[in-house]
């Protein structure tokens, strides 16, 4: 199995939570984090050729056992089951997103709509869902995670945050969930429903200025990786993705669920999920967005890649991960990690042994020992439809020139003079 050794510091004189050492860049680290974020340098050692491939990964500091993390949503929802996902081997946690008054979410029945392609249980490709954030008084959550961190000091638990238009809720929230001991924040600019009503949510995601100024806030405050999760109902996604990495974050995660409608009851004519006769547009998720979200994580990488290579910075997948082939599309693209989340909601918290099981033999198709190995590899054959059109026409021409055959006499061989004879006969 490869090791992974990494460093993890703080500038400015601050302690850090963990007690990893080794050498570190400070030049480089600080330029990327505010004075008093966490910095470090990721190093891995190679893997024998007769070993199973290493799935571990290491991103902005925090060492998982393999790249699949809980999305935050009902999965995340209180400590019975994020404990269950720990035990279960997830490599990280996001807890369902939490604010500092849960009193105002006030959640509805039924709250989930599914789109089937048929009527067996498998032939479900899409979810919908109206829910919002944790209902969950936010002092409950956060006894919680502190006994998570107590029980499960090596594994990684992420806090989901959201807050109304504030700068000091912002820092008390940050503030109070940090306490607890959770390893990294992801920052949920793109809840698509009823948040966006309190100017939260997608409200924020969707509006850059709006978008620059609260990310200043948080990373100002906060002391452990930021992850700013991506709405997908926007015209480019790189452009709120590139603000939230200019003001500090660590890391993207992308995408949130897509807003839709999924559908009229053609016998009642009210629209699902039906709750007293009316519904609202709620978010889209599950495998058929899959494709969507390969697109916008694409784009994000393609971005990262040109305009931050030189920062540590991260990319989370997200977006109807069901196996573990899914996920190496995403990692193909650039993703550090996968989360998933509706998938865990059809198959259970076991299913990550399922998703390792696959992403490890797609591994050993290609001969990859670490997640590294391929990370990125696809985006290199993304390019414009312009270049396409070019690349064609030259391939056209180098088919035709070499079914013409030989240009000089001197161009004969022996060994394929037959072969040669027949690419100069025209019928």
């Amino acid at each position: 199995m490869a090791s992974m050794s990494f460093a993890l510091t703080r500038i400015s004189g601050l302690s850090a939570k963990t007690t990893l050492s080794a050498d570190f860049d400070h030049s480089s680290r600080r330029k990327v984090l505010p004075p008093n974020r966490v910095g470090l340098k990721i190093s891995s050692s190679s893997t024998s050729a007769d070993s199973e491939p290493d799935l571990s990964v290491t991103v902005n500091g925090l060492k998982m056992p393999n790249p699949f993390v809980i999305g935050s949503g009902p999965p995340g929802t209180n400590y019975t089951v994020m404990k269950r996902a720990f035990d279960e081997g997830w490599g990280g946690v996001i807890a369902k997103t939490v604010s500092l008054d849960a009193s105002k979410v006030i959640n509805v029945t039924p709250r989930y709509a599914r789109l089937r392609t048929g009527s067996a249980k498998t032939d479900v490709i899409g979810w919908q869902n109206i829910e919002l954030i944790s209902d969950r008084p936010l002092e409950t959550m956060l006894k919680e995670f502190k006994q998570l961190k107590q029980e499960y000091p090596d594994r990684i638990l992420i806090a989901s945050i959201m807050e109304v238009y504030s700068k000091t809720g912002w820092e008390e929230l940050i503030d109070r969930v940090e306490q607890t001991g959770v390893d990294a924040l992801e920052i949920n600019f793109s809840c698509p429903h009823g948040m966006p009503e309190r100017r939260m949510g997608a409200a924020v995601g969707q509006d850059c200025k709006l978008l620059e100024e609260v990310c200043g806030w948080i990373n100002a405050k906060a002391t452990v990786p930021v992850w700013a999760k991506m709405t997908p109902n926007i015209t480019d996604i790189t452009e709120p993705a590139r603000v939230s990495l200019k003001s500090g974050c660590e890391g993207i995660a992308a995408i949130n669920t897509i807003m839709s409608v999924m559908g009229i009851d053609l016998k009642t004519l009210h629209p699902e999920p039906c709750v007293e006769g009316y519904s609202t547009p709620g978010g889209y998720s599950y495998k058929a967005v899959r494709p969507i979200a390969l697109a916008k994580v694409m784009n994000i990488a393609k971005m990262m890649k040109d305009e931050f290579s030189e920062k540590d910075c991260s990319l989370s997948g997200i977006g109807g991960v069901e196996t573990g082939y899914d996920a190496a599309e995403f990692i193909l693209l650039g993703s550090n990690t996968v989360q998933v989340c509706t998938g865990v909601m059809v198959h259970g918290y076991g299913h990550v042994k399922t998703l390792c099981a696959e992403l490890q033999d797609f591994m050993k198709q290609h001969n990859f020992s670490t997640i590294e190995d391929f990370r990125g590899h696809s985006l290199q054959y993304f390019t414009t439809h312009t270049d396409l059109v070019r690349r064609q026409k030259e391939a056209i021409e180098q088919r035709k020139a070499e079914r013409r055959g030989l240009k000089s006499d001197k161009d004969w061989t022996g060994d394929g003079f037959v072969k040669e004879t027949e690419s100069m006969v025209s019928n």
